[in-house]
């Protein structure tokens, strides 16, 4: 039993491949966005990494709460103050070239109180390494196999094409953005519809009590009923 045991790991680890402890490099920089809760009279601060040479879009929007503003700063990774807007609904700013470390981006809800807000923010990077990546296979390519189209033409076309699919895909994420903050928005307004719409009803309703209690008090017969 023990010998089985024993030959079984010892196929294993032959047929495994072997696991590469150094030389693997960072994993690459990918956009992102993300939504959160600000609560009343709080800060929030983000870092995210960038490599150098390179061009980074922040985009906010904030989505949710009672005046849909926030104070937003942006720093770079030597500390130096990029950005700072007081009382933004939204904003879009770009850093290029980025320096390689953390930037720091924070969102301050400190002026209120009361209300808490969402807000929804994204990270597009865009790294001056995708021109080196289509060399690659363009290179592999033997002349003959091009046929009648240009190697040139292909790569511009697939170009092209790469960054219409991007910016399709960063303007159907803030039309998301702006939806959710419309919706939120007609919501807030249909609460207080409701809420002002059924004092209103209860109002009348009292008027209503009162004005039929009144008249049955003036035509109340007051004279003493004779014995």
């Amino acid at each position: 039993m023990m010998a089985a045991s024993a030959a079984l790991a010892l196929a294993l680890w032959l047929l495994l491949p072997p696991v590469r402890v150094g030389g693997a490099g960072p994993p690459p920089i990918q956009d992102g966005e993300f939504t959160f809760l600000l609560p009343a009279g709080r800060k929030q601060c983000f870092y995210q990494s960038a490599p150098a040479n390179a061009s980074l879009e922040a985009e906010y929007q904030v989505i949710g709460g009672a005046g849909l503003d926030v104070d937003f700063t942006l720093e770079s990774p030597q500390g130096v103050l990029l950005v700072s807007e007081s009382r933004k609904a939204d904003g879009v700013h770009t850093v290029e070239p980025t320096e390689a470390g953390d930037y720091k981006l924070c969102f301050d809800n400190s002026f209120s109180t009361i209300s808490e807000k969402l807000v929804f923010f994204e990270l597009i990077f865009d790294s001056l390494q995708d021109d080196e990546e289509l060399e690659g296979w363009a290179e592999a390519v033997e002349p003959e196999e091009m046929l009648d189209v240009k190697m040139e033409d292909i790569k511009e076309s697939i170009e092209t094409t790469r960054t219409r699919l991007e910016r399709s895909i960063q303007m159907l994420t803030l039309l998301r953005a702006f939806e959710a903050r419309d919706r939120n928005l007609q919501e807030g307004n249909l609460e207080r519809v409701n809420f002002w719409s059924a004092v209103n009803v209860a109002v009348l309703l009292l008027v209503a009590v009162l004005q039929v209690c009144t008249l049955k008090r003036f035509f109340q017969d007051k004279r003493p009923v004779p014995t």
